[in-house]
């Protein structure tokens, strides 16, 4: 499964952002599966603008045909992704009303000290998608061009730089809070609500660095507007080859990525179960949305929902050993 893969990253020519919560409606014209009696709700618990969202948005048209009715993607970003899930988890579960989740979904109990629903039982996992790739980015007016340089700077200047964060816990905050633990440097934690805001800042110089999905930074970094320090996964991306990751620049075992998969709420039937996971497989397995997710340079691969209840589970185990180490704290 996708613990930790490496992937390569660009938007999508099509890919709207759309500020604060969002819907899309994607009609279709060649239903493939049974018309059911409601639109589907696609619920993304991250802000307009995160990589997550452009991948949804790109593959909505080809969802829309698979499930044979119009899909509304909606962004309810908060609360490290809790806001969106718990829409989710308290809707009915007869397949309507989904959500795609992200590592932030098993990292919230390690860091919050309540929940409002537990992010396995309180759900019912259908399939993990896919993963994409992460990577460290500064505002160009920090002067540092590379692991070493950063590294440098901070321990030359503690708590004269900050970290935005896309909010408190999630895979963002924690990724870039383990690259200050494993150097051995500080820098203030600035956490925002959503990656939209926290790029929007990023971009305009009021936080130095920061750590986003790969496809949401590609542009910034070829206009010169972000300047990337180094790929947070263990291998560099076909997309951008001559970025090299953190791990080769002196940190060994650096080693995470962003992934994203399908839930629905919990006790839901195994005949609605299967028509999800089957219409998410045919739709991100197209060969439109294939083609346009190999420019974001995001890995698909479509688990079954058994092995995604399994993934979730080692998953949180994994991230409660890394929240630890790096001492993430919820503020």
């Amino acid at each position: 499964m996708f613990h930790t893969p490496a992937t390569r990253a660009a938007w999508r020519s099509g890919w709207k952002a759309v500020a604060g919560t969002a819907a899309l409606f994607f009609t279709l014209s060649t239903p493939v599966l049974a018309q059911a009696s409601k639109p589907v709700r696609l619920i993304l618990p991250i802000s307009a603008g995160s990589g997550v969202d452009a991948i949804a948005r790109a593959a909505g048209p080809a969802l829309g045909r698979a499930f044979g009715q119009p899909v509304v993607i909606e962004n309810l970003p908060g609360a490290g992704g809790i806001t969106g899930a718990s829409a989710v988890v308290k809707a009915q579960p007869d397949g309507s009303t989904l959500g795609l989740v992200s590592n932030n979904h098993v990292i919230n109990p390690s860091v919050f000290k309540s929940m409002p629903f537990d992010p396995i039982k309180d759900v019912t996992p259908i399939s993990v998608i896919g993963a994409t790739q992460l990577v460290l980015v500064v505002n160009p007016k920090v002067p540092a061009k590379n692991v070493k340089e950063l590294v440098a700077l901070l321990k030359a200047k503690p708590d004269a730089y900050n970290l935005a964060s896309s909010g408190n816990g999630t895979i963002i905050h924690l990724a870039g809070e383990m690259f200050l633990t494993e150097a051995g440097v500080k820098a203030n934690h600035i956490p925002y609500k959503g990656t939209g805001p926290m790029m929007t800042d990023l971009l305009g110089g009021q936080v130095d660095m920061g750590v986003v999905a790969l496809n949401a930074a590609l542009p910034h970094l070829k206009s010169g507007s972000l300047r990337a320090i180094g790929l947070c996964g263990d291998v560099r991306s076909a997309v951008a080859p001559d970025l090299p990751t953190i791990a080769e620049q002196g940190m060994p075992g650096f080693n995470v990525a962003g992934w994203f998969a399908v839930v629905g709420p919990a006790n839901m039937k195994p005949a609605d179960v299967k028509r999800v996971h089957d219409a998410f497989a045919a739709a991100f397995t197209s060969p439109e949305v294939v083609e346009a997710l190999k420019k974001q340079a995001t890995v698909i691969k479509p688990g079954t929902p058994e092995a995604a209840a399994q993934f979730f589970r080692a998953e949180a185990d994994r991230y409660a050993g890394l929240v630890k180490k790096a001492n993430v704290k919820i503020e």
